[in-house]
Parts: structure tokens; C-alpha cells; sequence
């Protein structure tokens, strides 16, 4: 369990604005550490938010600078009903977000969508993105998955409640993680930032922008970057066979399957994940017996 509730979470966070597509949007963002090298950006995916990362953050932490944001129409950052939020946007957001910050280049570690926008920016541009890290993340034609597709229908804004929104996330998560019980703090954190009829809006908003073409149209050849695909090996989601292509295909790249982990797998497996994570981004950093 993490050391932060999520309302500690997002009281410790710090915002700016960012332009996208001529708009500018309010964007909240964690940060802690301060240590040398590049910052490690993480970015999470869809229905999730940032304290996605809550128990992995801190063993990075300990040695660099790290920036964990809200994608546009999650968490804290602008809901309202007036932007685009495909992946494509959101790369645009965290590009914004480092010339805010005055960041030149970054370690990106992206989860679901949130490793969607990390292909699209290594690929697209490349002096971004120094390392890279891909968990249970979209690519090629591997979504949107169905359900995200009948939430993103334009009739579920106007016929689906509140309550009724938090019941169909919550059943979805609980049947797709290793362990509910254990993951209660997760479950409760990513149903708290969908409160109001604003942000089930923007929900939907977010699903209804899940575009396919955002991946197929990246070749992953081009990515320059050493990349680590730390996967969960179980995912009904995003299945480890996408991770074996992308292996194929990325020239500098390694494929680490966490068993028993499904498509939370920061979630699921949080010491094995952060001890791969660590040992690929640390250096001379060594992976413990229990995550190796």
C-alpha cells in the first residue's frame, strides 16, 4: 500500500498550463526527488490517473527526479468539455509540459495509453526521449478494447449517473487484478476523481477518443531509444504477444514478463515492477533476489 492516500496524492501535486491544439489546459503533476540524470516521467492510461504509480515512484524517487502528470480529462488536470484527449493530444500535452518545466529530455515510462503516447513521442520526436519503458501499453491495432468502446458511445454522457459510472469501473478493475483485496487503495483512488457529472462526461470523452490510427500509424523501428518492456505477463488486455512484437521490432530492446501480474501490473506486482524498473534505469543498481 502506498504511504499517500489519494487525497494526500493530489494535495501534493503542482500544476501548470499547457498549451494543446491552441488550448490551454490545466495540467496537475506529482514530482519528488531530486537526484542526477534525466527526469522519469510516468504517464498512466485510461480510466486510471496518476497514482497509478503511488507504490513504485518512491524507490525511483530515492535516486532521480520524478514527474508523474494527469493526462488532459483525468485526475486533476482540465476536465471540461471542449479538447481533444487522444493519445496524439496527449503527447502534444507532455511535450508542452517538459518545455513548461524546462526539461530537454526524459526516461518515459507509460502504462495502457499512457505507453501509447511514450511510442508516439520516441518515434516522433526522439531527442525527448532518452529511455523508455512500455507496461501492458497500446500499440499497433491492439485497441480500444470493448469496453472502452461502448463507454465511449455519445449516449453514455447523458444515461449514465455518477454512481453508476464508479459501479462499472469498479467491477471492471476488481475482476482484472491479481489481488482486490490487497489493491482496495487503488480501486478507491481511481474511482475518486470520477465525482461529478463534469468528469463522467469527460470519461466518456476520454473513451470516444481512443483512436487506433495513433498507433498504426508509428513504425517502431524508428524508436531510438533503449526500451524496456516490463509487461504483465497475464493481461486480457493488452496481451504479452504485443510486447513480443514490439521486442521484434524496437532495435534496442528487452522484454520482461511478470508473471502472475495482469494489465495493473505496477498494481499487482509493485516490488517486482519496481525492481526491474530500477535496475533499468539506476545504474548499478541490482535486482533482488524476490524480483529476479
Amino acid at each position: 500500500m502506498p504511504s499517500l492516500t489519494y487525497d494526500e496524492w493530489t494535495e501534493a501535486q503542482d500544476w501548470t498550463t499547457v498549451p494543446v491544439d491552441d488550448h490551454d489546459l490545466h495540467v496537475a503533476y506529482y514530482e519528488e526527488g531530486e537526484g542526477e540524470g534525466d527526469p522519469v516521467v510516468f504517464l498512466h492510461g485510461i480510466p486510471t490517473c496518476s497514482y497509478l504509480w503511488a507504490e513504485v515512484v518512491p524507490r525511483i524517487a530515492e535516486e532521480r527526479r520524478v514527474i508523474v502528470p494527469d493526462m488532459v480529462g483525468y485526475g486533476e488536470s482540465s476536465m471540461d468539455d471542449g479538447f481533444d484527449r487522444s493519445i496524439r493530444a496527449q503527447e502534444e500535452m507532455i511535450d508542452g509540459l517538459l518545455e513548461e518545466l524546462g526539461i530537454d529530455s526524459c526516461t518515459f515510462v507509460g502504462h495502457d495509453l499512457g505507453g501509447g503516447v511514450g511510442l508516439r513521442l520516441a518515434a516522433r520526436r526522439p531527442k525527448r526521449v532518452d529511455r523508455l519503458v512500455l507496461s501492458n501499453a497500446v500499440a499497433y491495432d491492439s485497441w480500444p478494447i470493448e469496453t472502452i468502446v461502448q463507454l465511449g458511445l455519445p449516449e453514455t454522457a447523458d444515461t449514465t449517473n455518477v454512481g453508476e459510472l464508479r459501479e462499472l469501473l469498479e467491477g471492471m478493475m476488481t475482476d482484472t487484478l491479481a489481488d482486490p483485496e490487497r489493491s482496495e487503495w487503488f480501486l478507491e483512488g481511481m474511482k475518486a476523481q470520477w465525482s461529478s457529472e463534469e468528469a463522467v462526461v469527460s470519461l466518456v470523452r476520454n473513451a470516444a477518443a481512443t483512436n487506433t490510427n495513433h498507433t498504426t500509424e508509428i513504425d517502431p523501428e524508428e524508436i531510438e531509444a533503449p526500451t524496456l518492456l516490463l509487461w504483465g505477463a497475464d493481461d486480457e488486455f493488452q496481451p504479452i504477444e504485443y510486447a513480443e512484437r514490439l521486442n521484434d521490432d524496437i532495435p534496442d530492446s528487452e522484454l520482461v514478463g511478470i508473471e502472475g501480474a495482469r494489465h495493473w501490473v505496477p498494481v499487482d506486482r509493485p516490488e517486482e515492477y519496481g525492481d526491474r524498473l530500477a535496475a533499468f534505469l539506476l545504474d548499478g543498481y541490482e535486482v533482488s533476489a524476490e524480483g529476479s
